[in-house]
């Protein structure tokens, strides 16, 4: 960002008074600073605290392991060291975190210790950025909303993409905003750069806000039509080229010398993005574009349709300040009607709001979505509710007709906040009526308030009502420094929801998902391979990540993940297992009964030796069985 600009303030709202004039250029109020330091501070705590033992990804956290020990795994996103297949993302929310693991070396807070960067940056950002936009309130206000929303913090506190997604797609709106208000092409093209990084992150999710940011441009940028669409076209191949860079490398690299791509059936980076990460999560053809199908390790079916934002499960994740949000978006833009075409306040409005209404009518049409998919949502929500609070205010203090939606839009989002967690009265369960009462005191304070009121009371009475509608997802956002409210590490949510919830519930402990800690179990079996490995170049096959996590967490050493995340990619063929194992390259075999049968695991028991658990200190198989190999040579 550049300098901050000048605050501005819509020409139809008059200050109410002389004293709360707008600080002149480069000024900045006394209270402005320790505020911002204050909602920063919060968001270190509630994204830090017990991040030694922070909620790591099994699946990613074993890539980032691995990563961090090989150039070729970090480049190409390989599973393993060996780079054999890699994992069925594009690796470049990994990237980070590899980086530090291999800096700080194989720790859980080094995992997490990037999401927490980003979320801190993804704050101070969006503060800058609707500073500029609506003013120092504003911004202060949609940081310390975004601060508080259950799904930014649970998920900052985790190792999934989103959270890098979300900081990137919030530069690039940033860079939006100046190109739009100046009309430059520069800030045009960062935009770009910043939303091809953001597909580097989580693929065609990032591409969603290119509607809404061409639009904004296209209606709200100075100079002629021609100059803007030349300069939306610029960007938006700026944001392809940046965008499919990683696609092209590997494209251009011969297959043989690098890892096969997991999640497709022709090792095509594009089918990876575009059909297994694309259009099989839509429509009915789980196999579009060559596609492997998706298993329901690898898919979830819920939290879709029209009301998938205020579910029972999503919307306190994430829907609390919706109904401000709304009317904001709305409001906004109906009351600049009139101004010119260049209006930088009706711009943002229409930044924010397409933002929010874009991801929603998408979401809405997929087959389905984690409940933390929807951390894409909170900007856009923290931006809205703060800048409408702000111009809600400002209209308060003109007067006239718009003098009651301050009021009305802070009951009506209290109210909303208690239908929200009316369903989960078993939670805390002196927070249903606070909200409404905080919302009623200031509600009434502000409707009630006449030219004899006091400044200091109007003041106190719009704290409360903003203290009335952060209340809930506070609650719900601390809740989530408990194991117990945090979710599962494969999908975290906050507060009472969610099948982790439930069974951690009624069977205690989830377990704890760990770099360099093996369990005692797999401390065994790994002593075992290691003794019996007879020099072979992996230290075991297995049958699908579920089966390689925790030793790849474990240990920096070669394994061979046959059919990738699903475990069905057709990786390895039979063929390439056989000249493995003939060549002395591969002994050992992990199966497992909780992914289905293939090709190669059928070639695994009819060539391999079942090894009793006994031999390598279990006292029963389980779900895993050990085969050994070595009587298989040519």
């Amino acid at each position: 960002m550049a300098t901050i600009p000048v605050t501005r303030e819509p020409a139809t709202h008059r200050r109410r008074s002389s004293r709360r004039a707008t600080p002149r250029q480069g000024s900045r109020p006394a209270w402005e600073l320790p505020a911002l330091l204050l909602v920063l501070t919060l968001a270190t705590v509630l994204y830090t605290w017990g991040i030694g033992h922070a909620s790591i990804h099994p699946f990613y956290s074993a890539a980032v392991r691995s990563m961090s020990t090989s150039w070729r795994a970090f480049l190409y996103g390989g599973l393993d060291p060996g780079g054999s297949i890699t994992v069925d993302k594009i690796p470049g929310a990994l990237w980070p975190q590899a980086a530090s693991v291999w800096l700080f070396g194989p720790h859980n807070w080094a995992v997490a210790l990037p999401q927490v960067i980003e979320g801190l940056l993804t704050v101070w950002m969006l503060y800058r950025i609707v500073r500029a936009w609506a003013g120092q309130l504003a911004g202060l206000l949609a940081a310390l909303v975004l601060t508080l929303t259950p799904v930014t913090v649970v998920l900052t506190r985790n190792t999934i993409p989103d959270t890098l997604l979300t900081l990137l797609l919030v530069l690039a709106a940033g860079s939006l905003q100046k190109a739009a208000r100046t009309g430059r092409l520069l800030p045009l093209l960062v935009c770009g750069v910043w939303v091809g990084l953001a597909f580097q992150a989580k693929m065609l999710q990032a591409w969603l806000v290119l509607p809404v940011f061409a639009v904004v441009h296209l209606l709200g940028a100075p100079g002629s039509v021609v100059r803007r669409g030349l300069q939306v076209l610029a960007g938006g191949i700026t944001a392809l080229a940046v965008s499919c860079s990683w696609l092209l490398l590997v494209w251009v690299t011969p297959a043989a010398d690098r890892p096969y791509l997991d999640g497709t059936t022709n090792n095509n980076p594009f089918t990876l993005v575009f059909g297994y990460n694309g259009l099989s999560r839509f429509g009915k053809d789980p196999s579009a574009l060559g596609a492997v199908s998706g298993t329901a390790a690898s898919r979830t079916t819920g939290n879709t349709g029209w009301t998938m934002l205020v579910n029972h499960t999503v919307g306190p994740q994430i829907a609390w300040l919706l109904p401000l949000a709304v009317m904001a978006a709305v409001l906004g833009v109906v009351w600049r009607k009139g101004q010119p075409r260049t209006d930088a306040l009706r711009a943002g409005y229409l930044l924010w709001g397409g933002w929010l209404a874009v991801h929603a009518v998408v979401f809405s049409s997929s087959n389905g979505n984690h409940g933390y998919y929807t951390a894409v949502f909170a900007p856009a929500l923290a931006a809205l509710a703060g800048g409408g609070l702000a111009v809600f205010r400002s209209a308060y203090e003109e007067g006239g007709a718009r003098r009651a939606v301050l009021p009305v839009a802070i009951g009506l989002t209290a109210v909303w906040a208690a239908i929200l967690d009316s369903g989960h009265t078993a939670f805390a369960a002196w927070l249903l009526p606070v909200p409404v009462l905080l919302g009623l005191c200031g509600a009434l304070g502000l409707w009630s308030s006449g030219p004899r009121t006091s400044e200091r009371a109007v003041r106190a009475a719009f704290a409360t009502g903003v203290a009335a509608v952060l209340t809930a997802p506070a609650v719900w956002a601390v809740s989530s420094l408990d194991p117990l409210y945090a979710g599962a590490s494969t999908s975290p949510l906050a507060g009472p929801v969610g099948s982790s919830y439930l069974s951690m519930l009624h069977h205690g402990s989830g377990g704890y998902v760990g770099l360099h800690t093996p369990s005692a179990r797999d401390a065994a079996l790994l002593g075992y391979l290691t003794a019996h490995r007879d020099g072979a170049q992996y230290l075991l096959a297995t049958q699908a990540a579920y089966s390689a996590e925790p030793l790849l967490r474990a240990t920096s050493q070669p394994m061979l993940v046959m059919g990738g995340f699903t475990g069905v990619t057709p990786f390895p063929t039979v063929e390439q297992l056989s000249d493995l194992v003939s060549a002395g390259r591969l002994r050992y075999a992990l199966l497992t009964t909780a992914r289905p049968s293939t090709p190669d695991t059928a070639w695994v028991t009819a060539h391999c030796t079942r090894i009793p658990p006994s031999a390598f200190g279990r006292t029963s198989a389980g779900s895993f069985t050990l085969y050994d190999c070595g009587a298989a040579r040519r």
